[in-house]
């Protein structure tokens, strides 16, 4: 079960802007990634392949975000809300909720929850 340092430790990274390191630290060899109800992203390699494709999209972030977090047992929900520019130029604001099940110290399933109607 994750502490709540551990999971600060996750949000941390992310606002830094180390999210590729944060799959490495944070999300375990089996790891399944899910947005809203669509098939998971099965594996660390792939879930490392995808987050790196979400960084090369991202040209300049404006403002990034987390929080409430709430902890419970083996389980943590992350709000997350971003602000950035495109490589495309189009400006993106993500306002979405993580939903995360741990094993220890590692993620093992996580899902995005948000509004696809919702993206500026």
């Amino acid at each position: 079960m994750p502490s709540r340092e551990r999971v600060q430790s996750l949000i941390d990274h992310v606002l830094q802007g180390k999210i590729l390191e944060a799959v490495q630290e944070f999300y375990a060899d089996d790891v399944q990634m899910q947005e809203n109800l669509n098939p998971p992203t099965v594996g660390k390699a792939a879930n490392l392949e995808r987050e790196k494709q979400f960084v090369a999209y991202v040209k300049e972030f404006h403002s990034a975000s987390a929080g409430p977090v709430v902890v419970e047992g083996d389980h943590a929900a992350i709000r997350w809300t971003m602000d950035f520019t495109a490589v495309d130029g189009n400006r993106v604001k993500y306002d979405q909720v993580a939903l995360q099940t741990w094993r220890g110290d590692h993620i093992v399933h996580e899902r995005f929850i948000y509004d696809t109607g919702a993206k500026a």
